[in-house]
């Protein structure tokens, strides 16, 4: 299956790239980097490597990853992965899919990126997340 067509179908969209600046991983974002409510995948040669979420900006999100806390262990592992990757030639490029309209159910807000982050972890099994593996 190719997973990053699906995605793309779905409605991901290149938003940047990851590349080493004084020898740490550094995310350069091309779009998107205010949006909150953000699903995102990392892709490594067309490969999904990471798929994530998350409520604040998609910019401070990728800040975490660059400058984990100690225990951020998620962050940790994937600055690792990241590293490991750009080190050995990789190119490391980051998909996000934004809502273009408020979802609701009854009233309710329902949040794109919470609602399909489960189940693209469960069909995908990116290697970097620790349900996917």
């Amino acid at each position: 299956m190719d997973w990053l067509s699906r995605l793309q179908e779905a409605g991901f969209r290149p938003v940047g790239q990851w590349t080493m600046v004084a020898g740490a991983p550094t995310c350069q974002l091309t779009s998107h980097a205010s949006n909150s409510d953000v699903l995102y995948a990392f892709v490594i040669d067309g490969g999904v490597m990471y798929i994530g979420k998350t409520t604040m900006s998609l910019s401070r999100r990728m800040y975490g990853y660059q400058k984990p806390g100690p225990t951020q262990y998620t962050n940790i592992a994937n600055n690792r992965h990241i590293s490991r990757a750009l080190t050995a030639g990789r190119r490391v490029d980051v998909y996000a899919l934004v809502a273009d309209q408020e979802l609701t159910y009854h009233g309710f807000r329902v949040s794109l990126a919470a609602g399909l982050e489960d189940d693209l972890i469960r069909q995908v099994k990116p290697p970097w997340n620790k349900s996917g593996s």
